[in-house]
């Protein structure tokens, strides 16, 4: 899967729900504010390039991508 084909806004949610984080725990983990993790899980913003490339890697980690 590519990661310009990644529906972001889903996959976060997801990696927080089966790691049992909060917004805040994953926005300390991404060093962004629990706000911006709100604005990417309801689609109002995207991540950066350089925060997709973070989220890519805890989503390949996490097994939640097919290689």
């Amino acid at each position: 899967m590519k990661s310009s084909k990644l529906d972001y806004k889903v996959l976060i949610r997801e990696y927080r729900e089966n790691n049992f984080l909060t917004q805040e725990d994953l926005a300390k983990k991404l060093n962004v504010s629990y706000v911006t993790i709100c604005r990417w899980e309801k689609g109002l913003f995207n991540p950066s390039l350089k925060q997709k490339r973070k989220l890519f890697n805890m989503f390949k980690e996490s097994n939640m991508l097919e290689e």
